[in-house]
């Protein structure tokens, strides 16, 4: 487990629009303050991803990735914390006011509500839902620790903590509550 030290080391870098990586219920993840686009453009030039597949926002509760939603009828909201269990990411209904770099042009985001003990812990620390994709060059193998993650992206500003991933074998699943439709 990290120190208080680390952690606030990684809450420092994150506020300061630093790219983190820390590990998830699957696999390591890079993230960042979801509303920084500086942090976010440095975030997907290190995975060379395409800025219109838009990214996925982890939070420890529905009050941190709230501020990115139209409203929720409740049963769409039960069906959310019903499915907390299962690594889940959900296709919401974004506001208008998101940047199109969250959601890549798309009129929905998709967020999580993350149950990983640290990445919970660093959500709850840094106060704010953060982006969460894995850490790796879009298309490559995941990677699951972070001695691996800190080879990848050596001397690339990325503050990497220590812990280790959880015990799902697959990155989430990813449903459209509004579709009734699981994409992934």
């Amino acid at each position: 487990m990290p120190s208080a030290w680390q952690k606030r080391c990684f809450a420092e870098h994150l506020h300061a629009g630093g790219v983190v990586a820390y590990p998830t219920e699957a696999v390591f993840g890079l993230g960042c303050d979801p509303l920084n686009s500086e942090a976010v453009s440095q975030l997907l030039r290190l995975k060379r991803r395409a800025r219109n597949k838009g990214l996925i926002l982890i939070a420890s509760d529905f009050s941190q990735i709230e501020p990115y939603l139209k409203p929720l009828s409740e049963s769409v909201i039960s069906m959310i914390y019903d499915q907390v269990q299962q690594p889940t990411t959900w296709l919401l209904p974004a506001k208008e006011s998101v940047p199109k770099w969250l959601t890549g042009g798309h009129k929905t985001i998709a967020v999580r509500l993350v149950q990983h003990g640290l990445a919970k812990e660093l959500c709850e620390l840094v106060g704010m839902a953060i982006v969460s994709t894995s850490a790796n060059i879009s298309g490559c193998v995941s990677i699951r620790t972070a001695h691996q993650t800190r080879l990848k992206f050596s001397g690339k500003g990325v503050y990497t903590i220590n812990g280790k991933v959880g015990k799902a074998k697959k990155p989430s699943r990813i449903i459209d509550p509004l579709l009734n439709k699981q994409i992934r």
